[in-house]
């Protein structure tokens, strides 16, 4: 080996992440400041335990094993080839090295220090989001930087002037408040509307604080039909209590309190709470006007489609809002809440369309209550792409001689419901697990008998279907019938431990998606030979962990995995940080498998890894670790090794 110029070391360093990310002047910078050292085969570089060097590592010729020092001796964990970086934990976390570094052969290494290399990835928020994300050893640095769920985009990205990022800009511009005291009449309230050209007016108290809140629509709904005398003090109709928040709010804050609490006005006061002053409002039309293509208006398009063909381009759009959030690396909780809500609402329209053709089809509703369940990635709000349907259907106890009739009817709305979401892109279920078909169209009782038998009779027919129900959300309809339901599954799992192993043990079934030396395991033979699943290889170990470690904690509040993993955490703090780490690999999936998707027009799920950049590569290949740790836990905890 010889040693390489600075010029050569620039090169070198430029076509590897996370330096490639870098200009000229700062990888000059860098390269100046830098250290070679040479390690012939065998050669401890650092030890487990050991006080950290003062500078990172970063492999110019060679290779270099990582190894774990046990009880039961040295266990090689994993391989550093040229271009990679190591030695980072210790400096990121002010920890002792976690692992012992050798040389796998004779090897070249650059030496980079300590203060230099923070210097550079703190100016550079590119490379550190890329530090952060990417190396299994940066968790805590990325919890201490408030770096969670982000991934580095590497492809095209839309210039500031074709798409600038609204959802994190402040809404400080909203207009000035019209405002009246709660003595003044309705009559009075609707002049003063009138005159400043508004179509609402808040109700303050003496020191201006907010009350209610009174518009358009309440005259029109209240007043104009006769139900209110318009001589009428304001409070007989204004909304309360009056939604509130921060002058500097964001609009994405904005977007989701609109959504969330279904508004259509929000009051800016001093502090963000109804005690103190208002100083602002903004309005859903406000929003049209700052970003047009927003959620708030999806909905409300939705809600107004009349024919089912009239929800696809409004999918469309929204899938095309999922594309800018992602590019613009938004938080994928907020992004997920978003595109869910849009679904949510949509099937909420298309249930309603259904009962309106069946109506005029000559077909009565019962009078029995039902509730229509989101299952699988849909159930767990995860379903950021159209992809296959998996819904279910619970209705009421009815007696003996409605039963038939009842079910006939809820099975042929299920039916009509499952045609129309194919009609806006939602494929049928492989398996059929869908509330079209009469197995999973049910009574209350009857889905209380089915989940009983999957719980006290395990086998591996009933745990494949336990991975797939037991991750069910209440979309629409009554949701105390989906409440009854998980609380006769919490008291069915009571003292049922042999159905935890089952499920610990189906959990297990997907390996890590890494062999020893680091190369990502594809599929073997089939449609998609050569190609990895992330959903198979990567996604499922989590969900299925999550899934099999909140139940056992009877944690039934919610079936979202990363919300699971951070119940869990808190319910474990000596497993926090696995946890934690867990949620945080999970998102970072779902990001990286829609990204996949929307480049390649698919579901995402199946892609070649030759097609990744380096950095994509990278990045996948070390969220993997979290995968082996929570598999590692699931196998201590439940004793698998004995069954």
């Amino acid at each position: 080996m010889t040693t390489p110029s600075l010029r050569e070391i620039a090169d070198f360093l430029g076509r590897n992440p996370p330096f490639d990310l870098l200009g000229k002047d700062l990888l000059d910078k860098l390269v100046s400041e830098m250290g070679v050292q040479y390690r012939p085969q065998g050669d401890v570089i650092f030890r487990q335990g050991e006080l950290p060097n003062p500078f990172i590592y970063i492999v110019r010729e060679g290779s270099v094993d990582l190894h774990r020092e046990g009880a039961g001796g040295r266990e090689l964990v994993d391989r550093c080839d040229e271009g990679e970086l190591f030695g980072l934990r210790s400096l990121l976390a002010e920890d002792t090295y976690a692992l012992t570094a050798i040389a796998a052969e004779t090897t070249l290494l650059l030496t980079l220090p300590e203060e230099t290399f923070r210097d550079i990835a703190e100016t550079t928020p590119k490379m550190l989001l890329f530090i952060a994300a990417n190396f299994a050893s940066g968790w805590e640095w990325r919890k201490a930087s408030g770096i969670r769920n982000k991934l580095p985009h590497t492809g095209e990205r839309p210039t500031e002037q074709a798409f600038q990022l609204l959802e994190v800009q402040s809404m400080e511009r909203a207009k000035s408040p019209v405002v009246c005291s709660a003595d003044r009449r309705i009559r009075e309230a609707a002049t003063i509307m009138t005159e400043h050209e508004v179509g609402s007016i808040v109700i303050v108290d003496d020191r201006r604080c907010p009350l209610g809140i009174l518009t358009d629509k309440d005259l029109r709904r209240r007043v104009a039909t006769g139900e209110v005398p318009i001589e009428a003090p304001v409070t007989a109709i204004m909304s309360r209590p009056v939604r509130t928040a921060h002058p500097a709010v964001s609009v994405a804050d904005v977007q989701m309190e609109m959504v969330r609490h279904r508004i259509s006005h929000l009051c800016l006061t001093e502090d963000g709470s109804d005690s103190t002053p208002i100083v602002g409002v903004f309005t859903e039309h406000d929003l049209l006007i700052v970003q047009g293509n927003n959620p708030a208006v999806f909905l409300r398009e939705i809600k107004r489609t009349r024919q089912v063909e009239e929800l696809l381009p409004i999918l469309e759009r929204s899938e095309n809002l999922l594309k800018q959030y992602l590019q613009q690396e938004v938080a994928i909780g907020y992004v997920a809440s978003i595109i869910t809500e849009i679904n949510d609402t949509l099937l909420r329209q298309v249930l309603r369309l259904a009962e309106a053709r069946l109506h005029r089809e000559g077909y009565q509703r019962p009078e029995t209550d039902y509730c229509w369940l989101g299952l699988g990635s849909e159930g767990r709000r995860e379903r950021l792409l159209r992809t296959d349907q998996d819904n279910a259907l619970i209705f009421a106890d009815v007696a003996k001689e409605q039963y038939e009739e009842t079910k006939a009817y809820y099975l042929r709305l299920a039916q009509a419901v499952n045609e129309a979401l194919l009609t806006c892109g939602f494929i049928y279920c492989p398996g059929e697990m869908m509330a079209g078909n009469p197995k999973w169209c049910l009574s209350l009782g009857e889905w209380k008998r089915r989940f009983t038998a999957w719980i006290l009779e395990p086998s591996p027919m009933s745990i494949m279907h336990s991975t797939v129900f037991f991750d069910y959300r209440p979309i629409s309809g009554v949701e105390q019938l989906a409440q009854q339901l998980a609380d006769h599954i919490v008291d069915t799992i009571n003292e049922q431990e042999i159905f935890f192993i089952h499920l610990a043990k189906s959990a297990m079934e997907n390996p890590p998606p890494l062999t020893f030396f680091r190369d990502i395991m594809v599929e073997r033979s089939g449609e998609y030979k050569n190609q990895f699943d992330i959903k198979k290889r990567a996604m499922t170990p989590l969900i299925d962990a999550a899934r099999v470690l909140a139940l056992h904690k009877r944690f039934v509040k919610s079936t979202n995995t990363s919300a699971r993993f951070l119940e869990l955490a808190r319910l474990e703090p000596a497993n926090r940080e696995l946890y934690e780490e867990a949620a945080a690999a999970y998102e970072i999936l779902i990001r990286f498998r829609t990204l996949q998707g929307i480049k390649n027009g698919n579901s995402g799920r199946y892609f070649h890894p030759n097609e990744l950049s380096k950095m994509d590569r990278i990045l996948l290949r070390n969220i993997f670790r979290p995968i082996q740790e929570v598999q590692t836990l699931l196998k201590t905890r439940f004793q698998l090794a004995f069954f």
